[in-house]
């Protein structure tokens, strides 16, 4: 599964150090250490308040009454009373026990996300973890040290169990690990060559590092940061297929999208305007000669469902902002000193609009592929040989590409159907409704994958057709993007190996290289 660079890459990868402790970290500052391995300092004053806030556990650990995840059992568990010799054991054993993931290993940027996200709810002062908890947690991170986390192990409630216990074992120096180059190591080995002392973990210590909503809210900080180029990317194909098909760009008048006031429609709009500003094929057209009365769907409602898009992704980012300035864990330390019981790791929020996101992808990727197909139909195209051949007949041009666009976007709608819908009781019935957040999660970085391979297509296809319509030019932004696409094979000719051109032109979306050519804006405002 590949990643994909986010809209402002040079601003999340020009971030040397994030300080976590000193309030809520943003989508972009988790992008940095997560992608990009930003270095990671504590703010020193949170560190007094994790030491302060320690004290108070301290204290309940000490009481001959029961508290629970101090000295008790867990989840079904709850009401065992556990000796205080043996507390050491019952949390490195509920590290050890949850830590029961399976399959693929996942990416190393998801890992890092996780760590990084369950460190900020540490340094928040209301889990009672130690200060040197907190501190091993950061170490690790910037010694480059990534737990091995597997596919399966989280069903989104109490938190991502599974894969935050993962990271937790390497902190006491247990489990597998991959190095900062890469290797695959242990955990003790690792620890030791980066001059980092193991955790022994004491009472609540375990729970704390393992109840949270990290891997699947890492997970949303990534995809939203990667959406956000990609839809501005999505507009740019758009408007080179406009241009290419001999489309209109009268639709996209400032006062007809004003008659409907969805923000996200007005920003695509606005950027197809620009983009197909001073287009010579636009106005090549424009004349009374030319008896065109409407563009189809995929042609004239680009903004509106890209708009949509843009719209869910904000009400996502806004969930995710929520959730960057949380304090999740059960128990939980309240500012009054309290220890209480709550809900908060249930990934409920998180899991919905992730699902909705995926919704979205699926979308706007099958738009892209409707308006890749025009290009190849002599019978819509509007002049251009079919499939793009360069001799009809012997050569069968794009054909295929659009097989493979094809493909993907029906991949996509599977991957549309919402993860959070489902849940399957777990823990003696003790936990009998989950949120299954991280599949939602993990379901949709393969969806945002598709869509970056289908706006590739798009991308290929409309840059040859619009090389097809010379002496005819493009405007000065989409024309920016064709000479880019022609650069790296997208030229029209004999048919020749296709998948090392689409290749070609996946790395130059995914690196936000289409957007920065058409010197788009990407930002909702």
């Amino acid at each position: 599964m590949s990643t994909i660079a986010p809209e402002n890459a040079r601003t999340a990868a020009s971030v040397d150090a994030v300080t976590v402790g000193t309030g809520p970290l943003t989508i972009e500052e988790v992008v940095a250490v997560a992608r990009h391995g930003a270095r990671v300092d504590l703010d020193p004053a949170a560190l007094d308040a994790v030491a302060a806030s320690r004290a108070v556990i301290d204290g309940l650990a000490a009481d001959p009454e029961p508290h629970y995840g101090i000295s008790t059992g867990f989840g079904a568990l709850a009401t065992t009373f556990i000796a205080e010799d043996r507390r050491a054991q019952l949390q490195a054993s509920l590290v050890r026990s949850h830590a029961a993931g399976s399959g693929a290993e996942v990416e190393r940027e998801v890992v890092r996300g996780l760590m990084l996200l369950r460190l900020s709810t540490l340094m928040t002062g209301r889990t009672g973890v130690r200060r040197v908890t907190a501190e091993t947690y950061a170490a690790i991170l910037n010694a480059g040290i990534t737990p091995v986390v597997r596919e399966y192990g989280s069903l989104g409630c109490s938190g991502d169990l599974a894969p935050l216990a993962h990271c937790a074992l390497v902190a006491m120096g247990e489990g597998d690990v991959r190095d900062a180059a890469g290797e695959a190591t242990d955990a003790a080995s690792a620890l030791a060559a980066a001059g980092i002392e193991p955790v022994r973990l004491g009472e609540k210590e375990g729970l704390a590092l393992i109840n949270g909503t990290d891997g699947m809210l890492g997970m949303l900080a990534l995809a939203i940061h990667d959406l956000r180029m990609l839809l501005t990317t999505a507009d740019v194909a758009a408007a080179m297929s406009v241009e290419g098909l001999l489309g209109t760009d009268a639709v996209f008048a400032a006062d007809l999208h004003e008659l409907r006031p969805q923000r996200g429609q007005a920003v695509s709009a606005r950027n197809l305007r620009n983009l197909l500003a001073d287009s010579p094929i636009v106005a090549s057209h424009k004349g009374p000669e030319c008896t065109r009365v409407q563009d189809a769907y995929s042609l004239r409602c680009a903004p509106q469902v890209h708009g949509a898009a843009r719209d869910t992704l904000a009400h996502a980012a806004s969930v995710a902002e929520a959730e960057l300035a949380s304090a999740i864990d059960n128990p939980v330390l309240t500012p009054d000193g309290r220890v209480e019981s709550n809900g908060n790791f249930h990934g409920a929020p998180v899991g919905y609009v992730l699902d909705f996101l995926a919704i979205a992808v699926a979308d706007v990727a099958s738009m892209s592929e409707r308006r890749t197909d025009r290009f190849l139909d002599k019978a819509r195209n509007h002049g251009l040989p079919p499939f793009l051949a360069h001799e009809v007949g012997v050569d069968s041009g794009l054909m295929i590409a659009q097989y493979t666009a094809a493909g993907i976007v029906s991949e996509l709608k599977r991957l549309a159907a919402p993860a959070s819908v489902d849940s399957i009781p777990s823990s003696a019935m003790q936990e009998d409704h989950v949120s299954m957040g991280w599949a939602a999660a993990r379901k949709l970085r393969r969806a945002i994958d598709g869509l970056g391979r289908v706006l590739a297509i798009e991308v290929l296809t409309a840059a040859r057709g619009i090389a097809l319509r010379a002496p005819l030019e493009p405007g000065p932004a989409t024309g920016a993007v064709v000479s880019m696409a022609v650069e790296r094979g997208a030229a029209p000719g004999p048919d020749r190996f296709v998948a090392p051109e689409i290749e070609g032109l996946v790395e130059a979306v995914v690196a936000g290289e289409v957007a920065a050519r058409a010197a788009v804006r990407t930002d909702l405002d």
